[in-house]
């Protein structure tokens, strides 16, 4: 049996990846600080495949022997978001960098790395451009900066795989309303109003499904895609703030939004993303934004208002 060390593994992907590898009969080991006090990991504890260790990655040392002991290692653990990351840029570049250029160092050549990177290492540049994996990189955040960083050094391993995910959405057991499709559709199911700053800003989408069965795809496929790297959305989601406002009215007819024309977004990313390349090793998501939308109304009739934060 392949075990399969995940990092992070109660957070909003690993608590999806965690228990999709359950399913396909992987043994995992999760390591997490459970930092947000999450109990994502509660309906599948039970299951004699899986072993939960409660520690921080930075402590590389208490957690070595797991390492060495796992055939995959996917590190999800992660300070994510702009204002995350702002608050503490120390922690998040000791976890976001630091921790996985230990891991990297650490990996002998028969571990295969997963490795989750970003569509926001392509930062800002004009809306009717299309990104494809070779082109160039403008990090803005300090957690895009990060994972271009640690990108440089994972494509130097011969067994090594990094997904640029674009921007996440969906429900999950350990929900986030940080991202932008599941804070828009909050806003809207809960305020009825959106403001809007720099409307015509666009970038990419995937559902959090779609990303725990991309890593599923990626073990899969391993010997057709390793040593390369991958943007991974939906194609047909390079949407800007505006037209994804347009799809969640559609939805929620009580939901308003203006643009405000008179000051700049703090985020300045700005792309259009092509999925080509992971599309061509067989590699199809599931889940439209529609689909998204309609699954995040449906989550948010369970939730007390600000019940799941990030900061």
């Amino acid at each position: 049996m392949i075990k399969v060390l995940i990092t992070g593994g109660a957070g909003y992907i690993g608590s999806i990846l965690s228990e999709e590898l359950l399913k396909n009969d992987y043994q995992v080991t999760v390591v997490d600080n459970f930092m947000y006090n999450q109990t994502s990991l509660n309906h599948i504890i039970g299951n004699k495949k899986i072993e939960v260790i409660n520690s921080d990655v930075r402590n590389f040392n208490a957690i070595k022997k797991y390492f060495t002991s796992s055939d995959v290692i996917i590190p999800l653990a992660a300070i994510v978001g702009a204002p995350a990351c702002k608050k503490d840029p120390i922690g998040s570049t000791t976890i976001n960098k630091d921790s996985i250029f230990e891991i990297l160092k650490n990996a002998s050549n028969d571990q295969l790395i997963l490795m989750p990177t970003t569509n926001s290492a392509y930062g800002s540049g004009d809306q009717n451009n299309l990104c494809d994996e070779n082109s160039n990189l403008n990090p803005i955040s300090i957690y895009a900066k990060d994972k271009v960083e640690v990108e440089k050094v994972l494509m130097q391993k011969n067994n090594a795989i990094s997904l640029r995910l674009a921007t996440v959405f969906g429900m999950s057991p350990r929900m986030r309303l940080d991202l932008l499709v599941n804070d828009f559709v909050y806003r809207a199911y809960f305020d009825g109003f959106n403001v809007l700053y720099e409307g015509n800003f666009k970038r990419n989408y995937i559902h959090v499904r779609d990303v725990s069965k991309c890593f599923l795809h990626c073990l899969k496929n391993v010997d057709q895609m390793k040593s390369q790297i991958y943007n991974v959305g939906l194609t047909e989601a390079n949407l800007s703030k505006k037209e994804l406002c347009v799809i969640i009215k559609k939805r929620l007819p009580n939901f308003y939004f203006i643009e405000n024309e008179f000051e700049k977004d703090e985020d300045q990313r700005n792309y259009i993303v092509s999925n080509e390349k992971i599309e061509k090793t067989g590699f199809k998501a599931d889940y439209s934004i529609d689909d998204g939308i309609e699954e995040l109304i449906s989550g948010y009739r369970c939730f007390k208002k600000n019940m799941y934060g990030n900061i």
